[in-house]
């Protein structure tokens, strides 16, 4: 070594030591980790001491986002179905029910019925009702006056076949055992579900929908609804969904189930009578909010701040300590929304429906792969419905590099060709992306449907626009339905 360097080393040294800090021998503290022991051991006493009841997070604070109520058994109604129901990949339900709430007043010729359909993990309640008053999760857009207007129609709202929110799903009562479903409930399908609700419809007397509306895997719904029924939906909404799941989305939720399959509690889906997966739930519920917003939200809603804490606040002597444990607020949030969600819904509905989700695809090849038919009353209802060259309007020009795909697609949506659709997306949702928007849009324009509304909506809410974008989102349903 030169004197050059040597010197310079030596300099350099002392000007460093005062950020020297001497390595710790002992066990490292995790307060991050130590909560989560400590959940786990809560956990454990409550089940040790009431072993059938069912857990719910009492203790979660409510959060960022708007706190919506789950309901119970005495705020919904139940409609049971007692006769078998095929399923689509096979197997069959020997019986089901589907928990449902109501808004509006339904019309002496019951021809005002608008059917909102859910998100994944999204329960009955909607709105508020008289016997549950707390904020549903569409609170906004359900009421006189507002998008889904209770002075005109009447709105009903079930909870998804699969669900946990009182209809039948893994974590119900099997009749043949007399124990949970668990892993044993039989794989769904978006038509599978549908199929439940319109069960549901007969039972209430209506023949035919005013419109069936659905948002992120209830728009899947929606135009699943109107391609098994085309005779019997009125007009079809699709806000911010798809019409053929994608690798990415796909992706995403295979992330979500596989830490959530992973937690030694799960157990192979049998966990009712033990610890629930907290762990993988709340895990996957982080993975989930991330897809639910947007890049540019987060700078603007967190930037790159950090939580305050006494022991990583800088002092003259050294820079502020960082942590291994949350320390970015936008880690914070995360942390919070998981441990908010992983005991208010059902780890297993959470795996059966993301892979409804997953498995939902709406071209010809598909379809027929399924080997489904929509259910048609009038045999020629779909024979003067021809087969579209172009896919677009003079406010829609047409997709300059067409998926190989989209010449099926539109085949396989040739029943909604006589339906009006609206379609709305969000150019900052990251899940369901404005491009399956244009494809869902352009494929029913080939199949046919000259009544097709495409909006796309800015912002940076991303994919929860549809939750939070009252004027907007609210503004085009209401003038699509009126």
């Amino acid at each position: 070594m030169s004197f050059l360097k040597a010197s310079a080393l030596r300099l350099a040294i002392p000007c460093r030591s005062r950020y020297f800090r001497s390595i710790s021998t002992g066990r490292p503290h995790f307060p991050c980790v130590d909560a989560h022991a400590l959940r786990e051991s809560q956990l454990r006493r409550k089940i040790s001491s009431a072993p059938k009841t069912v857990l719910q997070d009492e203790e979660c604070e409510s959060g960022p986002e708007p706190p919506y109520a789950r309901p119970n058994p005495t705020t919904y109604t139940v409609y049971h179905h007692a006769s078998p129901m095929p399923l689509a990949y096979g197997s069959s339900l020997h019986s089901f029910d589907v928990a449902y709430e109501t808004w509006g007043t339904l019309s002496p010729a019951k021809d005002n019925v608008i059917l909102l359909h859910t998100g994944l993990s999204a329960s009955s309640h909607a709105a508020s009702t008289a016997l549950n008053p707390t904020e549903g999760w569409w609170e906004k857009f359900i009421g006189p006056g507002k998008a889904l207007d209770t002075n005109q129609f009447f709105v009903v709202c079930t909870n998804v076949l699969g669900g946990c929110y009182g209809s039948t799903g893994p974590s119900s009562i099997d009749p043949s055992t007399g124990r949970h479903y668990a892993t044993n409930f039989p794989i769904l399908s978006v038509f599978d579900m549908v199929r439940a609700q319109f069960y549901l419809l007969d039972h209430l007397g209506v023949d035919k929908l005013y419109a069936s509306v659905g948002c992120s895997m209830g728009a899947m719904q929606s135009l699943a609804a109107g391609w098994l029924h085309p005779e019997r939906v009125g007009k079809v909404v699709s806000i911010s969904g798809t019409a053929r799941s994608s690798p990415s989305a796909v992706a995403m939720r295979y992330a979500q189930r596989s830490v959530l399959m992973a937690d030694p509690n799960w157990n192979h889906g049998f966990y009712y009578d033990g610890s629930p997966p907290h762990t993988g739930m709340k895990l996957a519920r982080q993975i989930a909010t991330i897809t639910y917003r947007s890049g540019p939200e987060w700078d603007q809603r967190f930037g790159r701040q950090l939580k305050t804490s006494r022991d990583s606040q800088p002092s003259q002597s050294r820079p502020r300590q960082p942590a291994l444990c949350p320390d970015f607020l936008i880690e914070t949030y995360l942390d919070h929304q998981g441990e908010q969600f992983c005991l208010k819904y059902d780890a297993n509905s959470l795996i059966y429906i993301s892979k409804a989700m997953d498995l939902f695809d709406m071209t010809e090849d598909a379809l027929k792969g399924l080997q489904l038919q929509p259910i048609l009353k009038d045999s020629d209802y779909l024979s003067d419905a021809p087969l579209h060259k172009t896919s677009h309007s003079k406010s829609h020009p047409p997709p300059t590099h067409p998926p190989p795909y989209l010449n099926s697609l539109a085949k396989g949506m040739k029943p909604l060709a006589k339906i009006p659709v609206l379609v709305l997306g969000v150019q900052s949702d990251i899940l369901f992306t404005v491009e399956q928007q244009r494809e869902v849009a352009d494929a029913l324009r080939m199949a046919g449907n000259d009544q097709v509304v495409y909006y796309e909506l800015g912002g940076v809410w991303g994919h929860d626009t549809f939750l939070l974008d009252v004027l907007n989102v609210g503004g085009a349903l209401r003038g699509f339905l009126s």
